[in-house]
């Protein structure tokens, strides 16, 4: 697995896991899918996603969009 398709994994994990907290524990939880969203609009024009430095760290190999 690459960088790419572990941030992709991860921001759909986010995504669905603050739905489910969302519609289950309490509607703040609608936050974290939020979040996750702007987080992944702003590194489509910076290129800057905390979440590939991690994996990064992890020692994934780079991908297209995070090297």
């Amino acid at each position: 697995m690459n960088i790419d398709k572990a941030v992709l994994a991860f921001a759909g994990f986010v995504v669905l896991l603050g739905l489910a907290l969302g519609a289950y524990v309490n509607a703040y939880w609608y936050l974290l899918p939020a979040f996750a969203g702007l987080n992944m609009i702003q590194a489509s024009f910076t290129g800057f996603c905390p979440a590939a430095m991690v994996f990064k760290k992890l020692g994934l190999h780079g991908g297209c969009a995070f090297n």
